[in-house]
C-alpha cells in the first residue's frame, strides 16, 4: 500500500528519442539456469551477473515515450550514477537535507563538515518499537558538501568535498559495525568525543550511554582524544562494539577496511540461498551482524560468536566472515487455487458465484495501483470460472482482460492518452505508469502496482505465445523497472529489495528520520510471485530464478519482522500487539498510513491473500492470535474478507468456520482486489485440505 497520500501530478510534455524499435521477441526468451538431477529434481538455480542488460533493454526503453512526470528531489549524487529510489540510503541522497540512515545495527547521517554516528537504543511503546538515531559520535572531516560517489546491494561510499575538491571517502554497509573514512589527501579529522588509548594496542575508545565505541586509524590521535592528522591513503574507522565482544577482535577487523559488497543466490525446490560478500581493501575477513532471519539459516562457513546487538528487529549476532550466507525457504510461485479437493455442490456454488461475479465486473480503474489490482481480481475470476466450469464466464472474462491489458500494453498509447499506459522517466531511469496513483511518480510503491500487471501477465500468458510477444515489450519494461541485475544505464538494481534485509523498502526518496519503510509485505510478496510467473509465461530462465529468491526471502521476512516474530523477545516487552504493521529502518510501528482501525493493521499484511498466501500460515496460536487483535468484536470491519482467509490458514476447522462466517459478509466487506468467488474458493480449498 502506498506511502503517500494519493495525489496526481500534472503531465509534463512528451518527447520521444528517435531510435529504431528493435524486434518484439528481443527479450522474450533466456536461458534458463535450472536443470534436472538424474532422480528428477530440480538442480539448484544460480544467479548471474546480467538480467536486462542494456544491449537487451535499451531499445526496448527508447521506443516508449520519455517524460518526467515529477522531478526527482535534488541529489547528493556523483554524476553518472542512477538515481537509487527505494533504498535503504535513499534519505540520505535525496532532498534539501540528508535524512538519517540505518545500515543496522549502526545508524548514520551526513552533518555539515562530516557524519555523525551511533547504536540505537531499543525503547518500547504499546504501539512502536524505537531505534531511532543517535548521533553519539560526530566526526568532522573538513567538509563543506558529500555525494554518494557509489552503491552497491549493501554498501554506499561518500565522497566528502571542501570547495568541490574530495578530501576523502566514508563506506557504510548494511551488517557491518564500522565506518570507515580514507583520507584522498591529507585531511584533519576531529569528533567531538574524545577517545582514550585502550589496552588493546592501535585501539582507543569513549563509552556513552553504556555503549563502547572503538577507534582504529592508521593516524595517530592527539594528545585531547578528538583529532587525526591523516595523510594521503589513511584510514580511520570506527565502531561500535557488540555487547560480550572482545574489544581486540574488533579492532584487528577494523584494520580490514570494507571497500564494497557483491552478492549470489541459488534457487531449488526446497530452499533460496543469498550471499553477500563484503570486499575488504587487504582482503580479510571483517565482522557482520546477523539479522534474525538470517541467523535461522546461516551457512556453516560463517563463524558466530555469542556477541549481539539489541535492535529493534531483534538481537543481531556478531560474525567473523568475507561472506554472509544464509538460506530461506524456499515458496513456489502459482498463479491459481488448487480446487481439485472440492465437491460438486461447492463446484456448483462457486460456478454461480462466479458467473454472477463476472457479470458484474464492468470495468477496470485507470490508474497503475487500482487498475492493476482489478486486472488481479479478474484474472482469479477467470482462473476460477475456468476450474469449475462456468466456460461462458470464462470466455467473457478472457476477453475483456486481454483488450484491457492489451492496451496497458501499447508501447504507444501515452502518445495520444494520459491512461492505462506507460513512460519512461529519463531524470529517474525508471518505468512510471499513466496515472500515478500514491506517489507512483515519485517512485513509491512500484513492485505494489506492477506486481499486479506481472501476474496477470504471467497467468494469462501462460499458454499463449502470441500474447507473451505481444506484451513483452512494455511487460519486460515493468519487470526491469523491478528486477534489473547487473550494471545499468536505464535502470538501478533491483529497485527496491534489499538482500541484506531480505525485503523490499516502498517510499521512493525515503524522505524520512526514520529511513525507508514498508507497510504491505503481502503485496511485496505478490510482487515477486507476480515476477515469477511472468519469467516463466516468458520463458526467461534468469528472472524466473531471481524472481523465486526475492519471492522467498520477501514472505520470510515479512513473518520474521511484520507478522510471526517471537513475541517473548525482550524488545517487546511493554509492546500491546501481535504484529508490526509498518516497518522502517528505525522503528517498528502498529500503524498505517491510511487507516487507524485495527483490522487494517493486519489486514494489510496479508492482502490480496493471492495463491501463495499460505507462507502465513505455520502456527495455529499465531494467527488466532493476529485475528483476535485485529478484528476482536468479528469480520464486519474493513478487509475482513482477507481477515476471514487469513483466519482459514490456522486449521481446516478454522477454514470451514470462516467459510460459513462469509455467508454474512456484507459486500462492502470485500476488497476491490477481492471478489466473493475468490473469497468463497480461497475457504472452500482450506477447508477441503
Amino acid at each position: 500500500m502506498p506511502t503517500t497520500s494519493r495525489a496526481f501530478a500534472p503531465r509534463r510534455a512528451t518527447t520521444r528519442l528517435a531510435v529504431p524499435v528493435v524486434a518484439l521477441l528481443a527479450l522474450l526468451t533466456g536461458c534458463s539456469a535450472v536443470g534436472v538431477t538424474g532422480d528428477g529434481d530440480t538442480a539448484p538455480a544460480a544467479s548471474v551477473d546480467a538480467i536486462f542488460p542494456d544491449d537487451e533493454i535499451g531499445p526496448l526503453v527508447e521506443a516508449l515515450p520519455q517524460q518526467t512526470i515529477k522531478p526527482l528531489p535534488s541529489a547528493r549524487l556523483a554524476e553518472g550514477l542512477v538515481p537509487p529510489t527505494n533504498r535503504w540510503f535513499s534519505g540520505l541522497v535525496f532532498g534539501d537535507d540528508s535524512m538519517p540512515v540505518f545500515p543496522s545495527p549502526l545508524s548514520f547521517q551526513l552533518t555539515d563538515g562530516g557524519f555523525d554516528l551511533g547504536l540505537p537504543r531499543v525503547t518500547t511503546a504499546p504501539k512502536v518499537i524505537m531505534g531511532g538515531h543517535v548521533a553519539h559520535i560526530g566526526v568532522s572531516v573538513g567538509a563543506d558538501a558529500a555525494e554518494v560517489s557509489a552503491y552497491d546491494t549493501a554498501s554506499v561510499t561518500i565522497t566528502h568535498l571542501a570547495d568541490d575538491v574530495a578530501v576523502g571517502e566514508t563506506v557504510i554497509a548494511r551488517g557491518s559495525p564500522f565506518v570507515s573514512f580514507t583520507a584522498l589527501s591529507a585531511a584533519d579529522v576531529s569528533t567531538v568525543t574524545a577517545f582514550t588509548p585502550s589496552s588493546v594496542d592501535g585501539a582507543a575508545t569513549a563509552v556513552i550511554d553504556g555503549t563502547t565505541y572503538g577507534l582504529v586509524s592508521d593516524a595517530e590521535l592527539s594528545s585531547d582524544g578528538t583529532g587525526l592528522a591523516l595523510a594521503e591513503g589513511e584510514t580511520a574507522t570506527w565502531f561500535a562494539l557488540a555487547d560480550g565482544a572482545e574489544l581486540a577482535d574488533f579492532a584487528d577487523a577494523a584494520t580490514h577496511t570494507v571497500t564494497g559488497t557483491t552478492l549470489d543466490y541459488t534457487t531449488s525446490d526446497t530452499e533460496v540461498s543469498t550471499t553477500i560478500a563484503y570486499t575488504t581493501a587487504d582482503g580479510e575477513p571483517t565482522i557482520v551482524a546477523a539479522l534474525p532471519h538470517q541467523q535461522a539459516g546461516l551457512a556453516d562457513s560463517v563463524a558466530c560468536s555469542s556477541a549481539t546487538y539489541s535492535t529493534i528487529y531483534g538481537d543481531m549476532t556478531a560474525c567473523t566472515t568475507d561472506a554472509l550466507t544464509w538460506s530461506s525457504p524456499a515458496l513456489e510461485p502459482s498463479g491459481a487455487l488448487d480446487l481439485s479437493a472440492l465437491d460438486d455442490a461447492d463446484r456448483d456454488r462457486l460456478a454461480e458465484q462466479v458467473t454472477l461475479d463476472i457479470a458484474e465486473t464492468e470495468t477496470f480503474a485507470d490508474d497503475t495501483y487500482f487498475g492493476g489490482k482489478s486486472l488481479y481480481r479478474a484474472v482469479n475470476l477467470l482462473q476460477i470460472a475456468e476450474e469449475v466450469g462456468a466456460d461462458d464466464a470464462a470466455a467473457t472474462m478472457r476477453d475483456r482482460l486481454v483488450t484491457t491489458m492489451s492496451e496497458w500494453m501499447d508501447p504507444d498509447r501515452c502518445d495520444e492518452r494520459d491512461l492505462r499506459c506507460f513512460v519512461y522517466d529519463p531524470e529517474a531511469r525508471g518505468i512510471v505508469g499513466l496515472a500515478t496513483s500514491f506517489g507512483s511518480e515519485e517512485f513509491n510503491d512500484h513492485h505494489f502496482h506492477y506486481g499486479y500487471f506481472l501476474y496477470t501477465a504471467g497467468v494469462l500468458a501462460a499458454d499463449d505465445p502470441e500474447l507473451v510477444e505481444s506484451w513483452a515489450p512494455v511487460m519486460n519494461l515493468l519487470a526491469a523497472d523491478l528486477a534489473t541485475r547487473g550494471e545499468s544505464t536505464y535502470f538501478p538494481e533491483q529497485r527496491n529489495f534489499d538482500s541484506y534485509g531480505g525485503h523490499s523498502w516502498a517510499s521512493g526518496t525515503s524522505p524520512f528520520g526514520d529511513g525507508n519503510n514498508q507497510e504491505s509485505s503481502s503485496e511485496a510478496v505478490t510482487a515477486w510471485n507476480g515476477l515469477a510467473l511472468w519469467a516463466a509465461a516468458s520463458d526467461q530462465g534468469d528472472l524466473e530464478t531471481e524472481a523465486r529468491w526475492m519471492l522467498a526471502a520477501e514472505a520470510t521476512s515479512a513473518k520474521a519482522y511484520w507478522t510471526d516474530f517471537p513475541l517473548d523477545d525482550p524488545i517487546m516487552e511493554g509492546f500491546e500487539h501481535t504484529i508490526t504493521s509498518l516497518v522502517w529502518g528505525g522503528k517498528r510501528d502498529y500503524a498505517t498510513w491510511f487507516s487507524a482501525e485495527p483490522s487494517a493493521m493486519l489486514g494489510i499484511l496479508v492482502l490480496p491473500m493471492s495463491p501463495v498466501a499460505d507462507y502465513l500460515a505455520g502456527d495455529p496460536e499465531r494467527i488466532d492470535a493476529n485475528i483476535a487483535d485485529a478484528a476482536p468484536d468479528g469480520f464486519d470491519v474493513t478487509f475482513g474478507d482477507y481477515l476471514l482467509m487469513y483466519s482459514a490458514l490456522s486449521s481446516p476447522e478454522a477454514a470451514s468456520r470462516a467459510l460459513e462466517e462469509s455467508r454474512e459478509l456484507h459486500e462492502d466487506r470485500i476488497d476491490d482486489g477481492n471478489s466473493r468467488s475468490y473469497m468463497l474458493a480461497w475457504l472452500m480449498a482450506h477447508a477441503a485440505a
